[in-house]
């Protein structure tokens, strides 16, 4: 692990740690249920055959929480709000308390409204495949402002429906459990459009500081020959441009647009890219792509089907975490100064909202080697003209891990999982270390 200091990010850099609802809240038994209450109630799909009834119970203990928060010291804290909670008589109330602690804490509250979680009423008429959903999204994005929009200035309309698509709707390996491959593009472009929708009625809502959380990372080819090139291609633009290019440029990549349900895209599209004010994104590694091999290949706990037109390869050479990730921190200069280059002044200012590991301890110097890694490879894109205003760190807490259950620790905050006890791990203290030397 490198013992020199950090170097200084510019003056405002918003510091800050992620969480979402239904990984961290419990209380399960008060509010509506979700597609992960439906998910995670069918035998086998939870690895370790848990479920989030109770996860951290911080629907209960959000002050101790909130109190980590404060003596970490980091600016700002990223957490989602439950759809299916704010369906629930009293739902906002906990959020109202939640903002007035944080904001009294001296931590900006930083909310996603949409983190994977469909109220199963929704889902039930037809989820992300019915364009109503994105209706439905905009409305309760109203409802959310309306109530908190007096404390709360920065908002995150959706977190990563590539990986809600690909995982939740294509694979089946997460809720709502589909296994529709390609005829899962159009729970992306209702994702899209719900996100175009929900701006509006942010900024309706009188909100002047918007972003989404997309997850991107650099796609390496298997090797430089034209299969493995082709088969690179096309998994980069099925897991980064279909979702960036619609946000950032109005357009779907080629081919794409047509495959989309609607009468009317170039309308959509519309709506998808309004202005943003900033673009958060989620990155962990890249990903080595090849030409299909013609059977199921297991890779970071997905199974990838011998049908799709390309594979996925370990990265040698470089560290893994504990869920078998490849470590490699340069990736996140790569993919950030790629995107300044692919989409130029189309790039809004650039906000981390989620990079972290998973590794077993109390005592994690893996993940302090990991985050003081990625931290010098965000300054790097910095110094090389990529505008970046904020990084978070996934995740404040242990949690429930979707399809993992409690077998992955992401946490800066060890959670005991029989007493709910919180212990601040190594990387905590090294976190809070290095928030100090940054002011």
């Amino acid at each position: 692990m490198a013992t020199n200091p950090i170097p200084q990010f510019p003056a405002g850099f918003l510091w800050g740690v992620s969480t979402s609802a239904h990984q961290i809240e419990g209380a399960a038994g008060e509010r509506e249920p979700s597609v992960w209450d439906a998910f995670s109630a069918e035998a086998g799909r939870i690895k370790d055959g848990s479920t989030a009834a109770v996860a951290c119970d911080h629907f209960h203990r959000y002050p101790e929480d909130v109190a980590l928060l404060r003596d970490l010291g980091v600016g700002a804290y990223r957490f989602s709000i439950s759809w299916p909670r704010v369906n629930s008589p009293g739902g906002l109330d906990f959020y109202d308390r939640l903002v007035d602690e944080l904001v009294a804490a001296g931590v900006q509250p930083v909310p996603t409204l949409f983190h994977w979680d469909l109220p199963s009423s929704l889902e039930e008429a037809g989820g992300w495949l019915n364009r109503d959903t994105a209706e439905r999204l905009a409305e309760y994005a109203a409802t959310v402002a309306a109530r908190l929009g007096d404390r709360i200035t920065k908002w995150i309309t959706i977190n990563e429906p590539a990986e809600h698509t690909l995982l939740g709707h294509a694979l089946g390996t997460h809720a709502p459990g589909k296994q529709l491959m390609f005829d899962a593009l159009p729970a992306a472009h209702h994702q899209l459009l719900g996100h175009g929708l929900a701006v509006r009625a942010l900024r309706a809502a009188g909100v002047t500081d918007i972003g989404i959380a997309n997850s991107h990372g650099p796609t390496w080819p298997a090797s430089q020959e034209q299969p493995d090139l082709e088969a690179a291609g096309f998994y980069d633009l099925l897991l980064n441009r279909l979702f960036a290019e619609p946000v950032l440029l109005g357009e779907y990549p080629e081919g794409i647009g047509e495959l989309m349900p609607g009468t009317d895209i170039d309308s959509d599209l519309k709506i998808i890219s309004e202005p943003l004010d900033w673009y958060g994104i989620n990155y962990y590694a890249p990903t080595r792509v090849g030409a299909p091999e013609g059977a199921d290949i297991e890779f970071g706990g997905v199974t990838i089907p011998a049908e799709l037109p390309f594979t996925v390869k370990q990265i040698e050479g470089v560290p893994a975490t504990d869920f078998g990730w490849p470590v490699v921190p340069e990736g996140l200069t790569e993919l950030l100064t790629g995107f300044r280059e692919r989409y130029g002044d189309r790039l809004p200012p650039v906000v981390i909202t989620e990079n972290g590991c998973a590794y077993e301890g109390v005592d994690d110097q893996e993940r302090i080697a990991y985050l003081d890694g990625h931290i010098r490879a965000l300054h790097r894109a910095s110094e090389a003209g990529v505008d970046v205003r904020g990084y978070f760190v996934w995740s404040l807490l242990d949690n429930f891990e979707w399809a993992e259950g409690y077998a992955r620790r992401f946490g800066l905050v060890h959670v005991d999982y029989d007493t709910l006890a919180r212990t601040p791990k190594a990387s905590y203290g090294w976190f809070q270390e290095l928030l100090r030397a940054q002011r």
